[in-house]
């Protein structure tokens, strides 16, 4: 019998503890049978956070009768700018608890709460789609925006309201194309240009190579050029069951006027429905900004996340985003810096910042 679906009666207290390099094959298994799961379960971004970002690991799975029946993934993250907390999960829109057994669930929370006073960090994130926790403060700063695609490209288009229709119009008549790469240094180097515009430190470039190591043909990148050949826009998607995830994106200045942005989610639907994939998650965005407005003008409706603390050390949820007041001067002062100075600071930064 699938533990997924025994009843709740016949469950015993499941047995928590720390995940092994044993376990891996049982994990990921896990992770795609559970409902629950998402792509930011998988066990690629253990090594991802530990050997790229620097974070120290702390991967728990809950089993009973030797099967595993639930798992939560969680970092250490420790900063001088930006506080010590353990998050489940750094960089993902959503992880928190996987599991569709409550007693597993409730056993893995409390494992975390246990570590996360062993470890004296400020506070637990657990990074939630729905509410989890009712008693623990949440942040409702964050939405999702997901959508079921068509394999039809017409009814996908017809689908896009009017004016956001028009622009992905614009972007077919100025005869820009999309193109599948074989590795992320295009995608690179629109990427470090698009965030030092926006004032945001860049992640490091080996990130985003270790995702396309790590996960294979579930993590592509679409770069649109225009009829010269040049790159002016390109995203990086992951795919996981039957969703792609648009994650990670860059522009050049010229992609405003050729709508290329707008022909790049275009291009990405139609290449995601092509290979059968029927949910299209635009990912997270902050409530009342630019890119939470423009995927509702794509028809997405915003779902809210709940992200929920277990403050420890520390008596408000802590606001380390570019809402925040207190960084509005050093986000400006970002933009002016050469581009090779904020290449060379900013992962040094933004390693702490997901």
């Amino acid at each position: 019998m699938n533990p997924l679906d025994l009843p709740l009666a016949s469950q015993s207290t499941p047995t928590v503890r720390a995940y092994s390099s044993d376990d891996a094959t049982r994990w990921e298994d896990f992770v795609t049978r559970c409902p629950a799961a998402t792509f930011f379960h998988r066990i690629g971004w253990r090594s991802i956070m530990q050997d790229v970002l620097r974070h120290r690991a702390w991967y728990l799975l809950a089993e009973r009768g030797g099967t595993i029946v639930g798992v939560l993934p969680l970092a250490e993250v420790k900063s001088v700018l930006f506080g010590h907390a353990l998050v489940s999960l750094p960089f993902a829109a959503y992880c928190g608890v996987a599991t569709t057994d409550p007693v597993a669930g409730e056993s893995l929370t409390q494992e975390a709460v246990a570590l996360a006073k062993k470890l004296n960090v400020r506070h637990l994130e657990l990074r939630n789609q729905t509410p989890q926790m009712l008693d623990w403060p949440r942040q409702d700063l964050y939405v999702t925006f997901r959508k079921e695609i068509s394999a039809d490209d017409e009814t996908n288009m017809l689908a896009i309201p009017r004016k956001q229709r028009a622009m992905v119009r614009k972007g077919i008549k100025h005869e820009l194309r999309a193109e599948i790469d074989a590795d992320t240094s295009r995608f690179v180097a629109l990427y470090l240009d698009n965030v030092r515009r926006h004032g945001t430190p860049p992640l490091p470039k080996h990130y985003f190579a270790e995702l396309r190591r790590r996960f294979g043909d579930a993590c592509d990148v679409l770069t649109i050029v225009d009829t010269s050949g040049r790159p002016v826009s390109s995203v990086l998607s992951f795919y996981f069951r039957n969703e792609v995830l648009p994650y990670y994106a860059g522009d050049d200045v010229a992609a405003r006027d050729l709508a290329a942005n707008d022909m790049k989610y275009w291009e990405l639907m139609r290449h995601a429905a092509a290979k059968g994939y029927t949910l299209f998650d635009f990912g997270r965005s902050k409530i009342g900004t630019g890119p939470w407005s423009f995927k509702k003008n794509w028809g997405f409706e915003p779902q809210p996340l709940s992200y929920e603390y277990r403050l420890l050390r520390r008596d408000t949820v802590p606001q380390n985003n570019p809402m925040n007041p207190k960084y509005r001067a050093l986000i400006a002062m970002w933009r002016h810096l050469p581009l090779s100075v904020t290449n060379f600071i900013g992962p040094r930064i933004s390693r702490c910042l997901g």
